[in-house]
């Protein structure tokens, strides 16, 4: 168990001396393994799921398909907002990173690149997608996805990740952010069924996260991370779990009639009751100290939010 303080700062002696007397990535690199290695640092598939969420959202705030021109800019732009807000995390913990099993193999840890090299790389993305959906959106949608950049990577990483167990509750709006961008590049604005699905993708994080935190908990407490597994009670945890799963169920049905038919209601009826059952499972084992086997909630979640938008997308093209 650790307290809720923040871990030493950076400290140039925890790189390796190649890197920190050169600055040079170590000998031996191929151009593919670069390459690969900044790819990795946008962190692909959290971008993937970010787009799940986007594209229905556009759809439904369209009431069909939206203009592919403004799609393809919102998926582009987007996609590089997330990757720069992902490569600007690994630069800024790349001292726990190297701490932690989980993540000690990125591209930093690992020394395929260079801290100056990703920080060039993560502000170079951020201000491509930021110019890019200002020059082909709106002033929201611009002014949205530049603030979910400077949140996740100045609020969320440089201070709340380290000093509060509340971490993944206010990190969470970052991961939300996507409905309201892509339904305020559509329509200038964000109505209150937009709001509805930004209010499930944001309670939804909860269960995804701690699960995750759960199964990798010594790890986050060798890093000095308060997640919320590592400085609470299991009886605590529990709890934020069963709340959180309740609370996005529940928005899931709140969105419903606010312009949401059928299909969409089944699915959030079939796949809420299925996520709040796992989560039910999850915690009735931990009360009886049997393995919690975690990742089972983690991987379902993704499920139960990816089945979901897409009866989002579907209720969409079906309903107008």
């Amino acid at each position: 168990m650790i307290t809720e303080r923040p871990v030493p700062g950076r400290s140039p002696a925890r790189l390796s001396p190649a890197v920190r007397t050169t600055g040079r990535v170590e000998t031996g690199r191929t151009v593919g393994a670069v390459l690969r290695a900044y790819v990795s640092l946008t962190k692909p598939r959290i971008v993937e799921l970010l787009l799940i969420t986007t594209v229905p959202a556009m759809m439904l705030a369209s009431r069909g398909w939206p203009d592919l021109g403004l799609l393809a800019v919102v998926l582009v732009g987007g996609a590089l907002a997330a990757g720069a807000a992902s490569a600007l995390n690994c630069y800024i913990d790349r001292d726990i990173d190297q701490l932690m099993r989980r993540t000690k193999r990125r591209p930093l840890p690992a020394h395929s690149v260079t801290p100056r090299a990703v920080l060039i790389f993560g502000l170079s993305l951020a201000v491509v997608s930021v110019v890019l959906m200002a020059a082909f959106t709106n002033w929201l949608a611009t002014a949205l996805t530049a603030a979910a950049i400077v949140y996740y990577d100045v609020v969320y990483t440089l201070w709340l990740k380290r000093r509060t167990p509340q971490n993944t509750f206010w990190g969470g709006i970052c991961g939300a952010a996507p409905v309201i961008i892509g339904w305020a590049a559509v329509t200038g604005g964000v109505s209150l069924l937009g709001w509805a699905l930004f209010a499930v993708v944001f309670f939804w994080q909860m269960p995804h996260f701690y699960a995750l935190a759960i199964k990798y908990k010594d790890d986050y407490a060798r890093a000095g991370i308060p997640m919320l597994p590592v400085v609470r009670s299991a009886t605590r945890v529990n709890r934020e779990i069963l709340l959180f799963t309740a609370l996005t169920v529940a928005a899931s049905l709140a969105a419903w009639p606010l312009g949401l038919g059928a299909i969409y209601g089944a699915a959030a009826l079939v796949t809420g009751a299925l996520f709040l059952a796992e989560a039910i499972r999850l915690v009735g084992r931990s009360r009886r100290g049997a393995p919690l086997k975690p990742m089972r909630l983690f991987h379902w979640s993704t499920t139960y939010l990816t089945i979901l938008f897409i009866a989002v997308a579907v209720d969409a093209l079906l309903s107008y």
